[in-house]
């Protein structure tokens, strides 16, 4: 069922306190790498901002120990200068989340004004979803906002126990997270056929929730990135020096059984002698790969055969690169998936993390139906999975 969004909510002249995710990939100086995060929050700061209200933000930036000696780096002030050039207006940023710099920032706001508090995690009582530091953070607020979808999964304090201080009527979520829900609705519910999985990445243990829950739902799983090399040890093939979880190759058989021929490896493999971009390359055909060398990405029939599926289907779910491609020599397979996304007429989602990157790297995220912000939520959503965070939004009537 749909849940109330910050639409339903009643803003003019009230300070509503919300939860974004702008934990942005940094550079060794703390600059913001990536801002995708950030820009995905505004429509809904900005609707708040529209409707006369005071925003309060609240976010976590890595993790960091709660040793003010080592935690510098995450601190959230290039965050609150990037939004303020995002929204083109000033950002104001608290020292602390609950402390009296918070309170006293808080307590100034006015309609149009936005504040941005130090990182949340800075605070052990978020972890612990302690509730006397809950009370204090929802107490700067007249309402509450969740558009943290990256952060639903998480029981921490500023997800579930600030909007249980709150009456249900003040509760709301943003539209960010209301546009995962609806797209997770229609891949878990009643999705375009044919519906494919691209899978890749390095393990098949992080994948094999999501790839139980859908092998019902889906028509075919193509699997990609080092996780291949698990799946080809389990048939008996040989994957020279290729990354290979040895302790799961029971499960990546039971996975196998279950799929059959709906689980679909790569037809050749691009390898290297190292995993250093220099190293000395070929393209192997078939399921074996030579002693002395390392399956690095999927080949080029495999990208032409991945590629077509990817176009023809009626859904596609891609989570996964098919390959080290952080490395330009090994990232033909990532960037003909992630071509291929783009070119398909069908729904198209990127899964968060990684895959998300590479979908900005590529130039596709633009072209594609949807990226999730969220990977480990995204996932666990795939996996089944209901999340505290939005069991204490009250459904629409």
């Amino acid at each position: 069922m749909a849940k109330r969004t910050i639409a339903d909510l009643n803003l003019k002249g009230r300070k509503c306190l919300i939860r974004v995710d702008f934990n942005v990939p940094q550079g060794k100086d703390g600059s913001i790498s990536d801002d995708r995060r950030i820009r995905a929050a505004l429509p809904t700061i900005r609707h708040a901002l529209k409707e006369g209200a005071a925003v309060i933000l609240v976010s976590h930036l890595g993790r960091p120990t709660g040793d003010p000696a080592t935690d510098g780096p995450f601190t959230l002030a290039p965050v609150a200068t990037r939004l303020g050039e995002l929204l083109g207006q000033p950002v104001v940023h608290a020292s602390d989340t609950v402390g009296p710099d918070a309170q006293a920032k808080a307590a100034a706001l006015k309609p149009g004004d936005v504040l941005l508090l130090e990182n949340v995690r800075f605070n052990k009582g978020e972890k612990k979803g302690d509730a006397a530091f809950a009370a204090a953070l929802a107490g700067l607020a007249d309402c509450y906002v969740n558009d943290a979808f990256g952060t639903c999964h998480r029981d921490e304090a500023s997800m579930v126990a600030v909007p249980e201080c709150k009456s249900p009527g003040d509760r709301a979520i943003g539209f960010l997270v209301a546009k995962e829900v609806e797209i997770l609705d229609k891949l878990l519910g009643h999705p375009a056929k044919p519906m494919i999985a691209v899978m890749g990445g390095a393990k098949v243990s992080d994948k094999i929730g999501v790839i139980t829950n859908l092998l019902p739902k889906i028509d075919a799983l193509l699997v990609g990135g080092a996780m291949t090399y698990t799946f080809l040890k389990a048939q008996g093939h040989s994957t020279g020096g290729s990354r290979v979880e040895a302790d799961k190759l029971d499960l990546a058989r039971q996975i196998l059984e279950a799929a059959g021929p709906k689980l679909r490896l790569p037809l050749d493999h691009l390898v290297s002698k190292s995993l250093d971009p220099t190293s000395e390359t070929m393209v192997v055909e078939g399921s074996d790969i030579p002693d002395g060398w390392i399956g690095i990405d999927i080949g080029p029939k495999t990208i032409a055969a991945y590629g077509e599926a990817v176009r023809n289907a009626g859904t596609v779910i891609w989570n996964g690169p098919m390959g080290k491609f952080e490395d330009e020599p090994f990232r033909k397979g990532t960037a003909g998936v992630a071509a291929a996304m783009a070119e398909s007429k069908g729904i198209t989602v990127v899964g968060g993390g990684e895959t998300a990157e590479a979908a900005e790297l590529f130039g596709v995220a633009e072209k594609v139906s949807h990226v999730s912000t969220g990977g480990g939520a995204f996932l666990e959503s795939l996996e089944g999975k209901t999340f505290n965070s939005l069991k204490v939004i009250p459904d629409l009537n």
